[in-house]
């Protein structure tokens, strides 16, 4: 037996599991689909171009010695004349629209600073939250003095990406009904170069009860679908114009069944994230389901031998149906 780590995770496979490991990443390189292996590039390599006069050098490229070069470990990418390198690994870039999930580490004067995973916290203005119940007003004193009824440290939110400025600083919102603090569920860290962007990262699992935020910065929130939750007669439920329930900021009681679901789906996540494929909610119901049909417990989604199971069934899958993540 050996230990294999992965992405921050420990497995100890077989001889026989290596190899069908090994195996089966050696056709998910070679399913049709794939990045041929003349598109990757190292620092310094040179980048074939037909008419150099009419390229466009993109991020990631550098003309030296009049030839162009990489100055990034990637994949090169030709959209018309421009040429850009893609990097393999990296941090999380914050775009404008984007939707994350973040932790909140201090709170400030009229504003919080949110952990997103950035190269640096970001920062959520008082101003650019909802207060209860809705209101639209001009902040004022009380509110300033009220932040941590709002939100305090080490609190979970869901919040949009409001502005990137030149500096590097990012702003955050919270001003559709569809954000705030985050309660009765689980986050898992994944790198955010496997998130998959969609035009949702909202998803409701009616099947599993569950409701779940996919962060395009890596952090994916899990949690009991509102519908499924006890109601209270005391607390109102306000919905904006997305449907969407505000969230409740106090943790509720929450059915065995639904808890396991959470499990399940998290560690469905965590696979995938082993194995380097994709993360989108067709990834992650698929294998969700894989570990039901088999009946793998939720405890041993995280072995071996399961890892193992995904990887050729992928495999599979992509070889056969030209089927690529």
């Amino acid at each position: 037996m050996e230990d294999v780590s992965s992405r921050g995770l420990h497995f100890q496979l077989s001889d026989s599991q290596r190899n069908r490991l090994r195996k089966s990443r050696e056709l998910l390189r070679e399913a049709p689909g794939n990045y041929h292996p003349s598109a990757f590039v190292n620092i310094a390599d040179p980048i074939h171009v037909e008419n150099e006069a009419t390229v466009l050098k993109g991020h990631g490229t550098q003309v030296l010695d009049g030839q162009l070069l990489a100055t990034l470990s990637g994949v090169v990418e030709r959209v018309d004349q421009l040429v850009t390198v893609k990097p393999l690994r990296c941090r999380y870039n914050a775009e404008t629209g984007d939707v994350v999930v973040g932790r909140i580490t201090e709170v400030g004067t009229k504003r919080w600073k949110v952990d997103i995973n950035f190269r640096q916290d970001v920062h959520l203005m008082l101003s650019a939250v909802n207060l209860p119940g809705g209101i639209q007003r001009r902040r004022t004193v009380i509110d300033e003095l009220n932040m941590r009824s709002l939100f305090e440290e080490n609190d979970l939110i869901s919040a949009e990406v409001q502005s990137v400025h030149s500096d590097g600083s990012v702003h955050l919102h919270t001003r559709s009904l569809k954000y705030g603090k985050l309660t009765n569920g689980q986050l898992v860290k994944v790198p955010p170069y496997l998130v998959k962007r969609l035009k949702q990262h909202f998803h409701n699992l009616k099947s599993c009860a569950v409701d779940m935020i996919i962060g395009c910065n890596g952090y994916i929130w899990i949690c009991a679908a509102v519908d499924s939750l006890p109601s209270n007669p005391e607390i109102e439920k306000i919905t904006g114009d997305s449907g969407a329930p505000e969230m409740d900021s106090c943790n509720e009681s929450i059915s065995l069944k639904v808890r396991e679901n959470i499990c399940r789906l998290a560690n469905s996540i965590r696979v995938l994230s082993a194995l380097g494929f994709l993360i989108y909610p067709d990834t992650i119901i698929d294998t969700f389901d894989a570990s039901i049909s088999k009946g793998v417990a939720i405890k041993d989604m995280l072995g071996a031998e399961f890892l193992v199971m995904i990887a050729e069934r992928e495999a599979s899958r992509r070889t056969k149906n030209n089927y690529m993540l």
